[in-house]
């Protein structure tokens, strides 16, 4: 199956069955999230894979109308980027070379530290995609949640220098699902009104 038709069949899981991602997957998805690109390689994130069922249960509980399917889930993935700007900052400092340095310097740290936070959570998106297009090619389901409390995820994690951005649910769906493309086709655009080839 090429890419192209990953991506036809590519969902957002809203129902999960009772199944679980082997340990060998989990792991192999854990290296696919550390080698997610980011601008000048800029990695400003880490990422809490969460197979415990109480831990998963508490998170949600505090995921408004995505509880149920983080119940279901496998696993619940989160998403965190640097808050801390000075830690992040030491880190980036330590393995990029001088010339990307001095570009974080004088084009993104210039805009003050509401705009970094905005660069920094910007690269987690850019992971998410490449997480998501990594779970379909794995036949992997997932669902994307910005509809969680970050706050309280933040603080039940404690990860440290980081605030939580967003989560994903991974597991196999339930043929109950009605969100499958089986039941409610894919909705997309027409091609000619989101792409220009020039």
């Amino acid at each position: 199956m090429n890419f192209l038709e990953i991506a036809q069949k590519r969902y957002a899981a809203k129902a999960y069955r009772n199944e679980k991602i082997s340990e060998t997957k989990i792991k192999e998805l854990a290296e696919i999230l550390r080698l997610a690109p980011s601008s000048v390689n800029s990695q400003p994130w880490k990422f809490a894979i969460i197979g415990d069922e109480a831990l998963k249960a508490d998170l949600a509980g505090h995921s408004f109308f995505n509880e149920q399917r983080i119940k279901e889930a496998s696993h619940l993935i989160v998403l965190f980027a640097y808050d801390d700007i000075a830690a992040y900052e030491t880190l980036f400092k330590s393995y990029q070379p001088q010339p990307v340095v001095d570009y974080y310097q004088n084009t993104i740290k210039t805009r003050g530290e509401e705009a970094i936070r905005t660069w920094l959570q910007k690269q987690v998106y850019l992971s998410l995609g490449f997480f998501l297009a990594a779970c379909a090619t794995e036949g992997i389901d997932a669902t994307p949640m910005e509809g969680i409390d970050a706050a309280y995820y933040t603080e039940k994690l404690q990860v440290k220098g980081c605030k939580a951005v967003l989560a994903v649910a991974v597991g196999y769906h339930s043929e109950a699902d009605s969100n499958h493309p089986s039941k409610t086709p894919k909705k997309r655009l027409p091609l000619e009104e989101v792409v220009e080839i020039r």
